[in-house]
């Protein structure tokens, strides 16, 4: 026997919102969270523009001691801690007791690369030979670990606590990891999710690949543009998403709210091989990977409502569709539904797959199909494949029961999830 697994709490913390009621406002309303950055232009960035939380009303002492805060300098961190708390808070779950662990909860919690500006703070202060001047939290928030550290004490969790990372697809692999942890019985629940860094230190390498929109620095809210035929690369952006996962008898038992079931997911390599490279996916392993989470599933394809791609807003984004068209083997007003998140985030790195699986649960909870933005002028590519009423442009009122989830990261790495309404 197997378990059964659902997802029983979440938290966010993205560049359009912070909190679940106000990420869902600004998703089914299309609210923008990119925005130009000052920094960028001082520091003479092509793209002045990306996708920043909004933490400044956020009173911080909710979620760190006074001794955590002192000398914190890592944004990915906050955000990861913010967003796996109210998960946590969110999932109706207690800490653990002071003498002992919660052994039956652990935490799979990932990211691309954690506290850069602490570690560029802890650069110079060494090259100037005050190395003890660092501070005894200089390791802990810049090790990769950091924030499942954070968050497993935070929490008082001692089933498997860990970090992940794979690029873009960091977050959706962490929902895949954890959901498998559960589901062979070797924990109860799992806080997985994911988080990365704001700032020039992150964004500066995507910038100098000419990868980011350069053209949009007036009018940020238009840059990033999905599925686009006028599509001119992703906007950079970072944050924070966390779900508790659960087996369905441990919900149950605690009379849980549920917002969905995972049926089935996969992740896999393309091995860098055929046309896979470091930055560019090799189809036959995203079909297969696609294939291999609705073989799991045990559904049909045409079951699939909706799918949430990857879809950066780069010339990829045909490539992609046409992928889910031959692994589903659905195409013009056969193919599901299909919507991306960026438009409005911008790609928030190895945060987006975490960020995204909040807000695709979302639109069981609101019964409602979220719409695209700046995709007016769909890709003609894509049009081939699809036909254009299965990609909105505005909100639908149409309740999804099945939506299936990818992310597809720089290393040629895949992952899927197939989601369920819990009924």
């Amino acid at each position: 026997m197997q378990n059964r697994v659902v997802v029983t709490g979440m938290g966010v913390c993205a560049p359009n919102g912070v909190g679940l009621l106000e990420f869902a406002k600004s998703l089914k309303n299309q609210r923008s969270g990119i925005r130009f950055q000052d920094e960028l232009q001082k520091l003479n960035f092509s793209c002045q523009i990306a996708g920043k939380p909004n933490i400044d009303v956020i009173n911080l002492n909710e979620y760190f001691t006074n001794v955590q805060l002192k000398g914190l300098n890592a944004s990915g961190l906050v955000y990861g801690v913010i967003a796996g708390q109210d998960a946590w808070k969110d999932a109706g779950l207690p800490l653990a007791e002071k003498e002992n662990p919660d052994w039956d909860s652990g935490i799979i919690f990932g990211t691309g690369i954690l506290g850069v500006d602490k570690f560029r703070e802890a650069i110079y202060k060494v090259d100037e030979g005050n190395v003890r001047r660092l501070g005894s939290t200089s390791v802990v928030q810049t090790m990769a670990s950091g924030i499942s550290a954070y968050l497993g004490g935070m929490l008082g969790c001692g089933n498997q606590v860990t970090t992940n990372s794979s690029a873009c697809t960091t977050g959706t692999e962490a929902v895949v990891m954890a959901y498998e942890r559960i589901k062979m019985g070797k924990a109860d629940r799992m806080l997985a999710g994911s988080c990365g860094d704001s700032g020039p230190y992150i964004w500066g390498g995507f910038d100098a690949m000419r990868i980011l929109p350069r053209n949009y620095n007036d009018n940020p809210e238009k840059a990033s543009r999905p599925m686009s035929a006028s599509a001119a690369g992703f906007v950079p952006g970072s944050g924070a998403g966390a779900l508790v996962l659960e087996s369905l008898e441990s919900a149950m038992q605690r009379g849980a709210k549920i917002y969905g079931e995972i049926m089935g997911a996969s992740v896999n390599s393309g091995g860098q091989r055929g046309e896979g490279t470091m930055t560019a996916p090799n189809s036959k392993a995203v079909i297969k990977c696609i294939q291999d989470a609705v073989l799991e599933a045990k559904i049909n394809p045409d079951q699939i409502d909706v799918i949430n791609g990857h879809l950066t807003a780069t010339t990829k984004d045909p490539v992609e569709v046409q992928n889910w068209s031959k692994a589903l083997a659905l195409s013009g007003k056969h193919f599901p539904y299909i919507n991306s998140f960026k438009g409005l985030v911008g790609h928030c790195l190895a945060a987006a797959g975490s960020i995204e699986c909040v807000g695709t649960l979302l639109q069981f909870q609101e019964n409602q199909i979220f719409g695209n933005v700046n995709c007016d002028d769909i890709h003609p590519d894509i049009l081939e494949v699809v036909d254009e009423s299965k990609i909105p442009r505005k909100t639908l009122n149409m309740a999804p029961k099945m939506i299936a989830k990818a992310s597809f990261g720089f290393g040629d790495v895949n992952a899927c999830v197939i989601f369920k309404k819990y009924e």
